[in-house]
């Protein structure tokens, strides 16, 4: 533009050269005008006119005008702004799109009532292809800002005025409008097109910063709608341990209000004296997993709680992010992970006898309730099966099923497994504890196997916990409450060991609720074949049955035998006939010798019945095969640790006078 204002005149007259020849020699005259020029050379554009002809339709304006609201409305305080800078020196302030269609213009009166001569107005097209060169129209051509003053415009009804414009971008660097300030040609400065680019920059600015604030307000939206709809409850505390926010989750464990909670220190919330969370408050620490309870109106609330302090861009602590998980969905997912479902229903009972009519009867009327259940039989009936199926079709069958064989547990590990244990409650005991089965089945069923051989001091706890709903974990004293149905199964007479002296009598009571005795496999061979095609298809699977052919006297044998395993029994025959035939075909000898006899003509086997003695027996020589197995094992880690009697309780897991008393029973030399 060079350093200073061009004289009018020389201007005019190079206008006048290039209106004449198409060309013109003042070099004054920016190349930027000139090239101009000469693009409205050949557009034909009238050099005499200067008035636009072209207009948006009104609905295209208005069509326009939705779509640059943004725009506008950010662009129309600045550009008052602007114009109060200029106001009563004859200056008007205009905004077009990227295709020049004036958007919004004004000014002082008078100028105003000039540029409708030349329909200066909104809705016009002000491009060099319409009005020839102006600042608008060449600015976006160009690209860039530029002035055109008096003559500089290529027609001559402008030659009165003085434009400055200059582009708009948005984030992209797409343009996006032209700022403009018109007025009159004697009024020209070269800080009015400064003035103007600064306009355009401060609305350019404008925008990316609204744009900020549109993606901050996005961002909180979302943070906001997880913080409302995480499963987790979540509060926020300040320093000072101020609750300042809570989630919907945390409102529902806590059983407030976040009107409720705010404001209240989280010592009311949580209670004092929890390590992990006095170092959190006092040394800004993090913390995970740690157990508490948290009392409500409805009662205590077991929950697992971590934490993560919050630091500003200074280091400074402002806070800490405190979560709540419910241990009840916590032991849910170890459940579901742990296999402890339920995967036998109904359909699994096999059987058309009426002794088993009798027990698939009584069983649908146990699922219907909630009371708990006994099942007695003997081993092998398929307890456990019964047990899954209630599950499976009580209100309960969306909970976890947890089994416990109390047989198969040592003595001394029974109260820790069914009721827990707390951190540093006894030596190897896992840190942070460890919930017991009664925790682990809330919402849904405890299995309790083999319950006429829990201690009698078990038996005692196990009461108190089904009448009060409440467990204590060992070396803890804080009640948890649990919700579960109990279902539990012997192979004893229950009746019988009360009167020994063996179970408690309050407790039979207690548990025998629904009691449903399950035949043994010899006192219903009916069922015999429905269980062996089951078992067949079930093992070797419906291609097998189909192509296997099987003697016709194997089902005989079958119903003949005794079956002192029972159901048990006959399904390891099954899959041991499975594995052993050859050709396609299941022969009788693949029959164990003790039912397959081809010595005799005729299968007239009679039904032996095992006496309860002998059950006791077997009991008695697996109680010694454990034993010699665990005084094996105590003498070698003896060995292994020179005598040291700490070490080996250590990696036993007992406490040293509980093997004491080992050694001294196995009579083990120190």
């Amino acid at each position: 533009m060079g350093a200073g204002i061009k004289p009018a005149a020389v201007i005019e007259r190079g206008w006048q050269d290039f209106i004449t020849n198409g060309h013109t020699s003042e070099a004054v005259i920016s190349q930027d005008i000139v090239e101009s020029w000469t693009r409205c050379y050949v557009s034909g554009i009238d050099p005499y006119n200067g008035v636009c002809y072209r207009f948006l339709t009104p609905s295209k304006l208005k069509e326009l005008l939705n779509k640059r609201k943004h725009l506008l409305k950010t662009a129309r305080p600045i550009m008052m702004n602007l114009y109060e800078f200029v106001k009563n020196s004859g200056f008007i302030v205009l905004l077009t799109d990227e295709r020049g269609y004036i958007m919004e213009c004004f000014g002082d009166q008078d100028t105003m009532i000039q540029a409708r001569q030349l329909n200066f107005v909104t809705g016009a097209d002000w491009t060099e292809e319409s009005v020839g060169t102006n600042a608008i129209g060449t600015a976006i051509v160009l690209g860039k800002p530029i002035q055109t003053a008096g003559a500089e415009h290529y027609c001559q009804k402008h030659h009165t005025w003085t434009c400055s414009a200059t582009p708009i971008f948005d984030k992209n660097q797409e343009m996006i409008g032209v700022l403009d300030m018109s007025g009159p040609a004697d009024g020209t400065h070269l800080h009015t097109l400064g003035m103007v680019v600064a306009a355009g920059q401060a609305i350019m600015d404008q925008m990316r910063v609204q744009e900020k604030n549109v993606q901050l307000e996005q961002s909180n939206d979302r943070l906001n709608q997880i913080f409302r709809t995480i499963s987790d409850g979540v509060v926020i505390i300040d320093a000072a341990g101020i609750i300042t926010q809570a989630n919907p989750v945390a409102e529902d464990i806590l059983g407030k209000t976040k009107m409720e909670l705010t404001g209240v220190s989280i010592t009311d919330v949580l209670g004092r004296g929890i390590p992990s969370f006095e170092r959190a408050l006092q040394r800004h620490d993090a913390y995970n997993d740690i157990e508490v309870l948290v009392d409500t109106i409805d009662g205590r609330v077991h929950c697992l709680s971590s934490g993560v302090p919050i630091v500003d861009n200074d280091g400074v602590f402002a806070g800490t992010v405190i979560l709540f998980r419910p241990m009840e969905r916590v032991q849910k997912l170890i459940n579901r992970l742990s296999g402890a479902q339920a995967i036998f229903h109904f359909k699994d009972i096999i059987g058309d006898s009426p002794e088993m009519a009798e027990v698939t009867r009584m069983a649908a009327l146990a699922a219907a309730g909630n009371s708990n259940v006994l099942l007695e039989g003997e081993s092998g009936t398929g307890k456990e099966v019964i047990a899954q199926a209630i599950h499976n079709r009580s209100g309960r069958r969306k909970g976890p099923f947890v089994a416990v064989n109390c047989g198969a547990i040592p003595r001394e590990l029974i109260a820790s497994e069914l009721f827990g244990y707390s951190e540093g409650a006894f030596t190897g005991a896992k840190r942070g504890g460890r919930p017991g089965k009664f925790e682990l089945a809330a919402g849904g069923t405890l299995f309790l196997d083999e319950i006429g051989d829990m201690p009698l001091e078990q038996q005692v706890a196990l009461l108190r916990v089904l009448q009060d709903k409440k467990i204590t974990r060992i070396g803890d004293d804080k009640t948890i409450p649990v919700d579960f149905r109990i279902i539990c199964a012997t192979n004893k007479s229950l009746w019988e060991e009360v009167e020994k002296g063996n179970f408690r009598q309050d407790l039979y009571y207690r548990i025998n609720v629904v009691s449903i005795n399950i035949p043994s496999l010899r006192s219903h061979p009916q069922d015999i074949p429905m269980l062996f095609d089951h078992f067949m298809k079930a093992i070797g699977g419906d291609q097998i049955w189909d192509e296997i052919e099987i003697d016709d006297r194997i089902i005989e044998y079958l119903k003949q035998y005794s079956w002192p395993g029972n159901v048990r029994e006959l399904q390891n025959v099954v899959e041991r006939l499975i594995g052993m035939s050859q050709g396609g075909r299941i022969r009788t000898e693949y029959l164990p010798a003790s039912i397959y006899h081809p010595d005799q003509p005729s299968i007239t086997r009679p039904v032996v019945v095992v006496p309860n003695g002998g059950v006791n027996a077997v009991r008695e020589l697996r109680k010694q095969k454990i034993e010699e197995i665990e005084r094996s094992e105590i003498a070698g880690l003896l060995s292994k640790h020179g005598g040291n009697i700490s070490e080996v309780a250590k990696e036993m897991g007992v406490s040293r006078s509980t093997l004491y008393r080992k050694v001294n029973r196995y009579n083990i030399g120190l």
